[in-house]
């Protein structure tokens, strides 16, 4: 747990994204087979279509809610739309997936034009159900207080990978292991 928490510092979503906290549920993020790991790199080819979220949660009684974000919007150097919201999905319940939730923003693929760009995929555990509703707008999404107003508490679980485009290079690249 604490590779995990360390990645997330090292990558600066926490710190741009989140604020500390302590994982705990299991999330699991894939994309055609491929796990999200913590720093990985994916092409926008590669993420085009939604991922395959799990929830490992042990409390059936649970239900969840998923954001994901990318802080480098429109450029890593020039964070203006920080955080552009990509999808998010509520009343996930335990031992599930995003199919079983509500998807209240369709996901939206990523597109970096510039840079490399970080998507963060965030895990709240809901108070009760149906207790979230959809923000109004995707530019300028702000992970904490969309988190506070619904009063979801801290993260239970995060994970991120970076992107850019097909022929891109430069901007930032964290080299990261991969976490077991």
């Amino acid at each position: 747990m604490q590779r995990e928490r360390d990645s997330l510092v090292v990558g600066r979503v926490v710190g741009d994204v989140l604020d500390p906290f302590d994982r705990k549920v299991p999330l699991r993020v894939t994309y055609n087979s491929r796990d999200v790991a913590n720093g990985y790199e994916f092409k926008p080819s590669a993420v085009v279509h939604q991922p395959r979220v799990e929830i490992g949660s042990t409390d059936l009684r649970s239900f969840f809610t998923l954001v994901m974000v990318d802080p480098d919007a429109p450029s890593p150097s020039n964070p203006t739309v920080r955080e552009y919201l990509h999808w998010l999905v509520t009343d996930i319940p335990a031992i599930t997936g995003v199919t079983h939730g509500h998807e209240i923003m369709h996901y939206e693929s990523p597109k970096p034009s510039l840079g490399i760009h970080r998507f963060v995929f965030v895990l709240f555990q809901q108070q009760g159900r149906q207790t979230v509703d959809a923000p109004g707008w995707r530019e300028n999404f702000c992970t904490r207080d969309f988190a506070e107003l619904y009063n979801l508490g801290s993260p239970v679980a995060a994970v991120y990978f970076n992107c850019q485009r097909e022929s891109g290079s430069g901007g930032r690249r964290m080299q990261m292991t991969q976490n077991y």
